[in-house]
């Protein structure tokens, strides 16, 4: 009689943690179709007026597409990193593996204010300072770890037979490479690239460091937009983020399956 009662007071409790999670999310998405000048909830009447607001203003476009060239120049350049990093660390163990994993690792553990601080005066420092590059080698910094954490997980779930069987085989390391390893952890390369994608497109303290006129992520153009506004139009613009991660999400669980993706 215990064990039921405390199933079902777990199960409540799951159920209250589900609601409070998805509470936000839902109100975001039904003011999105307020017909109203103004957030309210909960909405008298739906309309689509604040979706084609996004078309009409101007920066929201322009900052997506800035968005979106950051996105895929930062993964592509994490990429190359994150690669033979997890190449080099996944098949050894110790202290120096450990250092070296825990040292690309620690842009996560870091809070994105500071981090945008220090990569703001390294980067001036350097030469580069608010420009569409120092904004890429930060965003970059960032979606390293994302990258490094998932090709390092499926990488070392796999076992070495099959890298030694090539070699025995004749294989050189570029072949063994090309033909039996990138095979094996190509799901972690795309899973990876979706979360430094998804990371890049949603980061703002990074970005409103490097922001200017020209290279404005939309983050950035969004907190701007509401320091002056408070229409509905954010929230439009939110659900459509939701619904193209969404999108993104249910593909790589299409392709690979998320719970085939050893990350532990």
């Amino acid at each position: 009689m215990s064990q039921d009662r405390g199933s079902v007071a777990l199960k409540g409790f799951v159920a209250l943690f589900v609601i409070f999670m998805l509470a936000p999310i839902v109100v975001v998405v039904v003011v999105s179709f307020s017909a109203q000048g103004f957030v309210s909830f909960p909405v008298r009447a739906f309309s689509l007026r604040w979706y084609h607001r996004i078309v009409e203003y101007r920066p929201f476009l322009d900052s997506l597409i800035v968005s979106l060239q950051l996105a895929l120049c930062s993964t592509l350049v994490a990429s190359i990193i994150a690669v033979p990093a997890a190449l080099v660390v996944g098949r050894r163990r110790g202290p120096v593996a450990d250092a070296i994993a825990g040292f690309i690792l620690s842009p996560i553990s870091m809070p994105l204010i500071v981090l945008g601080y220090a990569l703001l005066f390294y980067l001036s420092w350097l030469g580069f300072g608010i420009s569409f590059l120092g904004l890429a080698i930060a965003h970059t910094v960032v979606g390293v770890p994302y990258m490094f954490r998932t090709i390092l997980g499926v990488y070392r779930s796999q076992p070495r037979d099959y890298e030694e069987a090539a070699a025995i085989l004749g294989a050189n390391q570029l072949q063994t490479f090309a033909f039996v390893t990138l095979p094996l952890i190509r799901p972690g390369i795309f899973a990876g690239a979706l979360f430094a994608i998804l990371i890049s497109l949603d980061n703002l303290p990074i970005s409103y460091f490097f922001g200017s006129p020209a290279t404005n992520t939309l983050p950035v153009v969004m907190l701007s937009y509401l320091e002056h506004q408070f229409d509905p139009s954010i929230a439009a613009i939110g659900t459509v983020q939701m619904v193209l991660a969404m999108i993104a999400l249910a593909v790589v669980d299409r392709m690979y399956g998320l719970r085939r993706l050893n990350v532990t």
